[in-house]
């Protein structure tokens, strides 16, 4: 038998990628993912093997532009300028290497989608969001992030009637109920174990509201790391349920009659070593103001599926109203108290689910409250009562996709943030997704969203 070549070389400047080269070769990876989020909301990539893994750091992997005008049904958009023709690289961050403790032999890298000369692309999400990180540092700020998700845990059967797989729940415990704890331990103790292998530290964790219904939280970061982090997240949890028998759905609404998954964002402002979002401030005013002006748009990139709109409604605690208030559940900002005496205050933007792309989702919030902070908007009153209990007194968010869609298109700010061919590309997908959905019934939607995300 041939003895496999080794591809280390240390020559490669970067610290990390040499890092990357020694652990695939000691660990034994095989395969090295190199992942990306699309505009549907969808994790996609390609994977280099070990023998060619020190050339393709470089060079990336050969990717067609159409497929970020690709929707989650695996239909191809008109966009001008993402066809048959033209080619972009998938070129990963050797700094965000993990091994995938569910995929023995595989690991995965985010990555960004570059021009074949290597300069950024103008549909990278992930981009996207380094730009919006960049345009913080301008102010003299940085934003700390965490994506604090739910999933429904269960088993995906065939329906007996011959229609769609169904999503059975795993169990039918009570709400944050001990029995849940036992239930799903041994998979609770297996995804825990593998999200910290990968650097993603648990905060905590409970069975939630629904059956099967899963909350696992990871420590803040970075807002590019957070984003990095919810991908890893995602396939994770869905990644460890497969390898046990399981179907984990981080889908919003993966059940027509059951709790809604949400994926809250937590932010906090920091100028150096000041939170700044500790105080009743004008800044931090500024900030609100700037999401609560821009929310009816931001919910078609936070909440960026048809599945997402049938979770958002009132009297759900999923925020449904443009509203904040401290402490306030169904207030779509919810200025969050602090743990403790040592504790940081920090935003929670509730309007938020797995189903949208985390780079453009939490991009688009910067983008949103640098606005307000700039323009020093008034966010209004805080509002201490739940909204839908003072009917027409304050704003209702989008009911659904195309509602969305259409604020979107009409917010100047976050279009332009977007830029040309990226905010092209999303309308296109998004509204062929909403269109696909509409002419379809109830059961062919959740099937679809339950099996994507």
């Amino acid at each position: 038998m041939r003895d496999r070549p080794s591809v280390t070389n240390l020559d490669q400047p970067d610290p990390h990628a040499r890092h990357v080269l020694e652990r695939a070769e000691i660990e034994g990876i095989e395969l090295i993912r190199f992942l990306y989020a699309d505009h549907g909301g969808v994790i996609r990539g390609k994977a280099a093997s070990r023998s060619r893994l020190a050339e393709r750091l470089n060079t990336g992997i050969g990717h067609t532009v159409a497929m970020m005008a690709m929707n989650m049904l695996d239909q191809l958009q008109e966009v001008e300028h993402l066809g048959p023709v033209g080619e972009v690289r998938i070129v990963p961050d050797p700094s965000t290497f993990v091994p995938l403790p569910h995929a023995p032999g595989a690991a995965a890298m985010l990555s960004d989608l570059r021009e074949p000369d290597g300069s950024p692309w103008a549909a990278c999400a992930r981009t996207f969001l380094k730009d919006a990180v960049g345009a913080l540092a301008d102010e003299g700020y940085t934003l700390l992030a965490a994506f604090e998700p739910e999933f429904t845990l269960g088993r995906r059967l065939p329906d007996p009637a011959g229609g769609f797989d169904r999503l059975v729940p795993l169990d039918d415990t009570l709400c944050y109920a001990a029995t849940g704890f036992d239930t799903a331990h041994d998979y609770t103790i297996k995804l825990i174990r593998a999200l910290e292998t990968q650097g993603l530290h648990v905060e905590h964790y409970h069975p939630e509201l629904g059956p099967g219904q899963q909350e696992l939280s990871v420590r803040h970061a970075p807002a590019l790391r957070a984003a990095d982090n919810h991908v890893l997240y995602r396939e994770t949890v869905r990644g460890v349920a497969m390898r046990m028998s399981m179907w984990a759905s981080l889908a919003p609404k993966p059940l027509a009659d059951q709790a809604g998954n949400g994926a809250h964002l937590h932010l906090s402002l920091w100028n150096d070593t000041q939170n700044m979002f500790a105080d009743d401030s004008e800044l931090r005013a500024g900030f609100i103001g700037g999401l609560i002006a821009h929310l009816p748009a931001l919910t078609a990139l936070t909440c960026g599926s048809v599945n997402g709109f049938r979770r958002l409604a009132p009297r759900t605690w999923a925020s449904a109203y443009a509203v904040y208030g401290p402490d306030n559940r169904e207030a779509a900002i919810r200025i969050c108290s602090p743990l403790g005496e040592s504790g940081e205050p920090n935003l929670e933007l509730k309007p938020s689910d797995s189903s949208a792309n985390p780079y453009l989702s939490l991009g688009a919030v910067i983008h949103a409250g640098l606005d307000g902070i700039r323009r020093k908007l008034d966010p209004g009153e805080a509002v201490d009562v739940d909204p839908d209990t003072r009917p027409g007194r304050y704003p209702r968010l989008p009911a659904s996709l195309e509602e969305a869609l259409d604020a979107l298109e009409a917010d100047e700010v976050l279009m332009e943030a977007l830029g040309p061919l990226r905010r092209s590309a999303y309308l296109a997908v998004k509204r062929s997704e909403a269109a696909a959905f509409a002419a379809k019934d109830a059961s062919y939607e959740l099937f679809h969203h339950m099996r994507v995300f």
